[in-house]
């Protein structure tokens, strides 16, 4: 973790087209996205470069968290970018490499000063991991 960055890393063992697959396709990215215990209702997500994804995070304590942002860069399969325009603001990037046992996923969250970094990794430090846990299963039942 840098000063304005969460970063954290995972080894899938799916090729790079079956986890690129699972961050773009609507579906699939709804199954997976978010902490364990969260549910999603997607009101729009139009996985393009300039395309809006808008979104309900329903979480186990009932409170919802509503979510907008723009697919800013897709260039499959290696790279998945994501600019979260809603508070707190950050730019999510998703680099996915081969390894010798599937891919390699880089996850990277640039928030726009350290201090709501700061703040943010508190929480967002375990909730990454979780999402790709859930990622993983949505995978593997695949």
């Amino acid at each position: 973790m840098s000063d304005r960055r969460l970063v954290t890393q995972r080894v899938l063992p799916h090729p790079r087209e079956a986890v690129y697959a699972a961050l773009t396709d609507p579906a699939a990215l709804a199954r997976w996205w978010g902490p364990t215990g969260f549910t999603n209702t997607f009101e729009q997500c139009d996985p393009r470069p300039g395309g809006l994804w808008r979104f309900v995070m329903h979480g186990p304590d009932g409170h919802d968290y509503l979510n907008e942002c723009r697919f800013a860069e897709l260039a499959p399969p290696s790279r998945f970018v994501v600019d979260h325009v809603s508070a707190p603001h950050f730019v999510l990037t998703l680099t996915l490499e081969e390894d010798e046992t599937g891919t390699r996923l880089d996850w990277c969250q640039e928030f726009d000063s350290a201090d709501i970094c700061a703040q943010i990794a508190g929480f967002a430090v375990d909730a990454n991991e979780q999402n790709l846990d859930r990622l993983a299963a949505v995978l593997a039942a695949a």
